[in-house]
């Protein structure tokens, strides 16, 4: 029985090597990229929200603005990049321009000093950067991949991307604590030190990642603006976009859930990067374990399961939970969230898409979510401002849990009778 026990051990151990070879060297490549891309870009937004609102005294309504600046202002621009990559046939070009854009910004932000509008500009610009290279980057997965294992491979790919962003804010607090986080140039040794590790991450990119192209008489025939727009008439593809417009109105943003956690328990400055830190251990412990959930269970279940606990991280900073059983179930849940909707949504996206315009449609689905988002981390500011922390924060509860009931409806296949 004993050795029965082992070979049934070995063979498992052997299929789960298997299925992870069979996901393909360019998805781990991608996964390198993001992973050291993430450091950078983490190490910014662990200290954003208390750069904004503690050190330049932003108002919540403002700051709301600006959340919605750094993810949404720039989301028509995945739609071009997304276009462009699939009509020139270089998604890895333009991902790559996406990333060597948001690196420059990091200077940008040394540069800006404290003008609130030129750290506006330089935000949008950064996003701009994130916008051309998301829809390409993610385009290349499912073209790396076998579609039965695409919720696996995305599940590798965003392992790896949390664990730049599990070690970005760590990096971040270690060059605050080198500094001295009174200090008034800590926030721009944090900005030059990420420069220097996104331009790493823009040379693995060019050294290590794989282009896939279509052949040219199947791309010069089918990727057109009126193609483009043909992906709407597809039912499949207009349900998703309804999924992810409501999906992203329900979303209010990692900076007013770390800030809410701030205001409710009153974190120190320096100690501000951590929460992102518990955010992204979970999210790395997850987020393959979550992906292949998803291949054998459905895509769908598994988002709607995420953005339950989504729901339920806004009912824990709204409710009477405090200290340390407060922090540790916001931000596993909060983790878990982003580990089951992430890369689980695009690849839900990825098999209702032609191949020639993966990236167009993949683009189509994250603007209508960044949009959305957009429009939410406003409503959210000004909810906070005018009816309070808790008020806010109850409501945004009661929408993620009415998003999760639109979804279901609209994204739940259709029965023929």
């Amino acid at each position: 029985m004993y050795l029965s026990t082992i070979g049934r051990r070995e063979h498992a151990a052997t299929g789960s090597r298997r299925k992870l070879s069979a996901v393909g060297a360019n998805v781990f490549a991608l996964g390198a990229v993001s992973l050291v891309t993430d450091v950078s870009s983490e190490m910014v937004t662990a200290i954003l929200p208390v750069y904004l609102v503690l050190g330049l005294h932003l108002s919540p309504a403002a700051y709301g603005l600006f959340d919605g600046l750094y993810t949404g202002a720039t989301a028509l621009l995945r739609l071009v990049g997304g276009y462009v990559a699939d009509r020139v046939r270089r998604r890895k070009a333009v991902a790559g321009v996406g990333y060597a854009l948001s690196a420059v910004m990091k200077l940008g932000l040394l540069a800006a000093g404290a003008s609130a509008t030129a750290i506006g500009a330089v935000i949008t610009l950064d996003r701009a950067g994130k916008g051309l290279r998301t829809a390409p980057r993610d385009a290349l997965i499912t073209l790396s991949a076998p579609e039965p294992l695409l919720g696996r491979a995305f599940g590798v790919h965003r392992a790896m991307d949390s664990v730049g962003a599990f070690a970005g804010p760590l990096v971040a607090l270690g060059v605050l604590a080198a500094v001295g986080a009174t200090n008034p140039e800590a926030f721009d040794a944090v900005f030059v030190v990420s420069f220097c590790i996104a331009a790493i991450g823009v040379l693995l990119l060019v050294l290590f990642v794989r282009d896939r192209r279509t052949p040219r008489t199947t791309q010069s025939a089918s990727v057109s603006p009126r193609a483009a727009l043909a992906l709407l008439r597809g039912s499949g593809v207009r349900r998703l976009l309804v999924a992810a417009c409501v999906l992203g109105l329900a979303t209010v943003g990692d900076g007013f859930v770390y800030l809410l956690l701030q205001h409710k328990e009153d974190v120190a400055t320096g100690w501000f990067p951590l929460l992102a830190v518990g955010t992204n251990l979970s999210y790395l412990l997850l987020a393959a374990p979550l992906g292949a959930l998803a291949d054998r269970i459905g895509r769908l279940s598994v988002v709607l399961g995420g953005y339950g606990a989504l729901a339920v991280v806004y009912l824990l900073l709204a409710g009477p939970v405090s200290g340390w059983p407060l922090f540790a179930l916001a931000l596993a849940l909060y983790g878990a969230f982003y580990a089951a909707t992430d890369g689980v949504l695009m690849a839900l996206a990825g098999p209702l898409l032609p191949e020639a315009l993966r990236t167009t449609g993949i683009s189509l689905v994250q603007t209508a979510q960044a949009l959305a988002y957009f429009a939410s981390s406003v409503l959210f500011g000004l909810a906070w401002q005018f009816w309070g922390a808790e008020l806010a924060i109850g409501v945004a509860a009661g929408a993620a849990v009415l998003a999760i009931g639109v979804t279901f409806v609209v994204l739940s296949p259709r029965r023929t009778s």
